[in-house]
């Protein structure tokens, strides 16, 4: 039984790098890229959750006012 293991690779502005062979410190910049890209999804999702809960209470509100005469 064979146990291959692949080098990580970096590809960073279309070049490509042994993740292994780097520095520490680039390597915690590429950890912290990491985590941030990680944030980021994260809150990205929480907005979509966000804007479609505005929309539905917009539509709750204007069906609600649908019966309500509005003042001049």
């Amino acid at each position: 039984m064979t146990n291959e293991t692949q080098t990580p690779v970096l590809t960073f502005e279309g070049k490509r790098y042994d993740l292994n062979a780097l520095p520490d410190d680039l390597k915690e910049l590429v950890r912290g890229m990491q985590v941030a890209d990680a944030q980021l999804r994260i809150h990205e999702d929480t907005l979509k959750v966000l804007a479609f809960g505005r929309q539905s209470m917009a539509v709750q509100l204007n069906d609600k006012l649908a019966n309500i005469t509005p003042i001049d």
